[in-house]
């Protein structure tokens, strides 16, 4: 009879789909992933068939422990070790530039938690999770990648959420909603401008964002199977019933120039 650590083993060198089987690290003190960064603890996967398709090296460049994202690519940092239970801080700022066929696109970007299933399962780019978006007039949306492979099987994520259908039918978090099933998509953060248009410099009349060179504090809170974002101090989104409710931490590239001077796990405080 095969001992379970040796078949886990097994099944690891089998199957990419291995998040299932690894229950996640809870995090106890700080972690800072700038740190995790600098001792090669993180990977990265980018499409090298993109519009703009620089190196990883070149892309993702920690300079005076900022991190400098140069958005001249199309993929993800993440770390090397699967986290649950924390309180995600990331202060960021949009640098200026966008690239390619995104040349005078909304910037964009995004954080991506419980990532499972093979790299770049997503379009060859992203990996299935469910993502805190970045973008110029929709922070804090949230969407659940559940990629298809090539043999037709999803690597599945799935939430629970509490939404409005807005004035175009595109769902809105809204607190106290009845919670329902999302497998796949979108959920518009609460005061999403209904005439968003993915435009560089794109600003709603509720948008929270600061301008253009100014920092911006995301706060991701995971706790068991429930994820609330904060942005700039404010909620503007929550989850219920995650699956998987772990996994490794991603930083997108998209096309946007970026920079990162904060990065950090936090242990949960009390309700």
């Amino acid at each position: 009879m095969i001992h379970l650590a040796r078949k886990l083993v097994i099944l690891a060198a089998v199957s990419p789909l291995l998040a299932a089987a690894q229950p996640g690290v809870p995090v106890t003190e700080k972690i800072d992933i700038l740190a995790l960064m600098k001792k090669g603890q993180v990977d990265y996967h980018l499409n090298p068939a993109a519009d703009v398709a620089d190196k990883a090296e070149e892309v993702f460049v920690l300079k005076d422990n900022v991190l400098q994202i140069s958005g001249r690519g199309y993929g993800y940092m993440a770390t090397k070790a699967a986290y649950r239970d924390y309180h995600l801080i990331v202060e960021f700022k949009w640098t200026g530039p966008t690239f390619g066929k995104r040349a005078d696109k909304a910037r964009d970007s995004g954080i991506l938690v419980h990532c499972h299933g093979p790299k770049g399962a997503l379009g060859n780019t992203w990996s299935a999770s469910v993502e805190a978006q970045l973008i110029e007039g929709g922070m804090g949306d949230i969407l659940v990648l559940s990629p298809k492979l090539p043999d037709g099987t999803v690597v599945k994520t799935a939430l629970e959420a509490e939404f409005e259908p807005d004035r175009d039918g595109e769902k809105r978090w809204k607190k106290g909603a009845p919670r329902t099933l999302v497998e796949s998509g979108r959920i518009n953060w609460e005061k999403r401008d209904e005439d968003w248009a993915d435009k560089i410099d794109y600003r709603g009349k509720n948008d929270p964002d600061a301008p253009v060179g100014e920092w911006n504090t995301l706060e991701i809170i995971a706790r068991g199977d429930t994820l609330r974002y904060v942005f700039n101090g404010k909620v503007v989104n929550e989850a219920f019933a995650v699956k998987p409710a772990f996994g490794p931490i991603g930083i997108q590239t998209e096309a946007a120039g970026l920079a990162v001077r904060r990065y950090e796990l936090l242990p949960l405080k009390a309700e």
